[in-house]
């Protein structure tokens, strides 16, 4: 199996099967390219690797991305942690870990878009 093949497969177990395809038209929208490293390297080669489950994985990117303040990842990444198991309680805690170490207001911007999230998902 090629890394693009591992990691669509792995971006549909974590986005859904009624989601992957709007998502990779996404990444592909303005170079498609982009959609085939994304694919290939984020999903075929990090997501997949042996030694951390799925979830901690998403705790981990969602922590990074909110630090960063990247929004159009961190929406992506709430969706794909809560598929990959984790609780809002989980994914607010992980949020204090940014907090202490990125500033309160990069908590509260992502603690905002987790509300979105999790009312479009109701």
């Amino acid at each position: 199996m090629s890394d693009y093949e591992r990691g669509y497969a792995q971006f549909r177990q974590m986005v859904g099967e009624d989601r992957i395809e709007a998502l990779v038209a996404r990444f592909a929208a303005v170079y498609p390219d982009f959609e085939t490293e994304v694919v290939s390297v984020v999903g075929g080669r990090v997501w997949t690797r042996p030694g951390l489950d799925l979830k901690t994985r998403s705790l981990c990117s969602i922590c990074t991305l909110a630090a960063l303040g990247r929004v159009n990842a961190l929406r992506l990444n709430f969706q794909m942690a809560l598929n990959n198991g984790a609780s809002a309680t989980e994914i607010c805690e992980a949020l204090f870990q940014v907090a202490v170490y990125a500033g309160y207001p990069a908590m509260w911007d992502a603690l905002v878009m987790l509300e979105e999230v999790l009312t479009a998902d109701n």
